[in-house]
Protein backbone atom coordinates (compact mmCIF):
# COMPACT_ATOMS: atom_id res chain seq x y z
CA UNK A 1 0.00 0.00 0.00
CA UNK A 2 2.54 2.01 0.78
CA UNK A 3 4.80 1.41 -2.05
CA UNK A 4 1.51 2.85 -4.34
CA UNK A 5 1.12 5.32 -2.63
CA UNK A 6 4.84 6.88 -3.48
CA UNK A 7 4.16 5.41 -6.93
CA UNK A 8 1.04 8.40 -7.19
CA UNK A 9 3.27 10.56 -5.53
CA UNK A 10 5.97 10.44 -8.15
CA UNK A 11 3.44 11.08 -11.08
CA UNK A 12 1.99 14.31 -9.42
CA UNK A 13 5.69 15.40 -8.84
CA UNK A 14 6.01 14.57 -12.41
CA UNK A 15 9.26 12.79 -11.09
CA UNK A 16 9.02 10.45 -14.57
CA UNK A 17 9.92 13.37 -16.54
CA UNK A 18 12.86 14.72 -14.79
CA UNK A 19 14.98 11.01 -13.41
CA UNK A 20 17.26 9.32 -15.11
CA UNK A 21 14.62 7.02 -17.26
CA UNK A 22 13.09 10.28 -18.58
CA UNK A 23 14.31 10.39 -22.58
CA UNK A 24 12.57 7.19 -22.79
CA UNK A 25 9.89 8.35 -20.75
CA UNK A 26 9.37 11.53 -23.40
CA UNK A 27 9.30 9.70 -26.27
CA UNK A 28 6.14 7.42 -25.02
CA UNK A 29 4.66 10.82 -24.06
CA UNK A 30 5.38 12.68 -27.62
CA UNK A 31 4.37 9.61 -29.42
CA UNK A 32 1.18 9.37 -27.76
CA UNK A 33 0.70 13.30 -28.78
CA UNK A 34 1.47 12.66 -31.75
CA UNK A 35 -0.97 9.52 -32.42
CA UNK A 36 -3.73 11.48 -30.77
CA UNK A 37 -3.27 14.89 -32.94
CA UNK A 38 -3.28 12.37 -36.24
CA UNK A 39 -6.70 11.20 -34.94
CA UNK A 40 -7.93 14.12 -34.20
CA UNK A 41 -7.18 15.56 -37.52
CA UNK A 42 -8.49 12.49 -39.56
CA UNK A 43 -11.46 12.93 -37.20
CA UNK A 44 -12.02 16.22 -38.74
CA UNK A 45 -11.15 15.04 -42.70
CA UNK A 46 -13.78 12.29 -42.18
CA UNK A 47 -16.55 15.07 -40.97
CA UNK A 48 -15.72 17.56 -43.99
CA UNK A 49 -16.19 14.07 -46.39
CA UNK A 50 -19.35 13.14 -44.95
CA UNK A 51 -20.68 16.89 -45.59
CA UNK A 52 -19.57 16.81 -48.81
CA UNK A 53 -20.90 13.47 -49.69
CA UNK A 54 -24.29 14.77 -48.04
CA UNK A 55 -24.33 18.06 -50.35
CA UNK A 56 -23.04 15.84 -53.51
CA UNK A 57 -26.14 13.60 -52.88
CA UNK A 58 -28.76 16.60 -52.29
CA UNK A 59 -27.64 17.94 -55.45
CA UNK A 60 -27.78 15.31 -57.34
CA UNK A 61 -31.54 14.37 -56.24
CA UNK A 62 -32.31 17.65 -57.33
CA UNK A 63 -30.44 17.52 -60.72
CA UNK A 64 -32.51 14.04 -61.27
CA UNK A 65 -35.78 16.09 -60.58
CA UNK A 66 -34.90 18.74 -62.85
CA UNK A 67 -33.67 15.60 -65.64
CA UNK A 68 -37.09 14.46 -65.13
CA UNK A 69 -39.32 17.02 -65.31
CA UNK A 70 -37.41 18.28 -68.65
CA UNK A 71 -37.57 15.01 -70.12
CA UNK A 72 -41.76 14.93 -69.69
CA UNK A 73 -41.92 18.37 -71.05
CA UNK A 74 -39.84 17.57 -74.20
CA UNK A 75 -42.18 14.60 -74.63
CA UNK A 76 -45.74 16.47 -74.31
CA UNK A 77 -43.80 19.07 -76.49
CA UNK A 78 -42.83 16.50 -79.30
CA UNK A 79 -46.58 15.25 -79.53
CA UNK A 80 -48.01 16.02 -83.16
CA UNK A 81 -50.84 17.60 -81.45
CA UNK A 82 -48.85 20.53 -79.51
CA UNK A 83 -46.36 20.95 -82.40
CA UNK A 84 -49.71 21.60 -84.78
CA UNK A 85 -50.66 23.94 -81.87
CA UNK A 86 -47.53 25.44 -81.63
CA UNK A 87 -47.17 25.75 -85.77
CA UNK A 88 -51.06 27.08 -86.01
CA UNK A 89 -50.18 30.96 -85.03
CA UNK A 90 -47.27 30.78 -87.54
CA UNK A 91 -49.55 30.26 -90.66
CA UNK A 92 -48.49 26.62 -91.27
CA UNK A 93 -50.61 24.07 -90.85
CA UNK A 94 -50.70 19.82 -91.50
CA UNK A 95 -50.68 18.31 -94.86
CA UNK A 96 -53.28 16.56 -95.89
CA UNK A 97 -51.74 14.29 -98.55
CA UNK A 98 -49.12 11.80 -96.89
CA UNK A 99 -45.32 13.01 -98.20
CA UNK A 100 -43.88 11.07 -101.15
CA UNK A 101 -41.21 8.66 -101.04
CA UNK A 102 -38.22 9.20 -102.80
CA UNK A 103 -35.49 6.51 -103.91
CA UNK A 104 -32.83 7.55 -105.04
CA UNK A 105 -30.79 4.55 -107.38
CA UNK A 106 -27.37 4.48 -107.29
CA UNK A 107 -25.39 2.66 -110.56
CA UNK A 108 -22.13 1.62 -110.28
CA UNK A 109 -19.93 2.13 -113.21
CA UNK A 110 -18.28 -0.90 -114.56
Amino acid sequence: MKRLKERFVKVFKAEFLVGKDSQRNWITILLVLLLGIVMIYSGHLIDQKIYTIAKLETEVKELRSEFVSVRSRLQREKLESSVLSELQNTGLKQSQTPPNKIKVIVKEDE
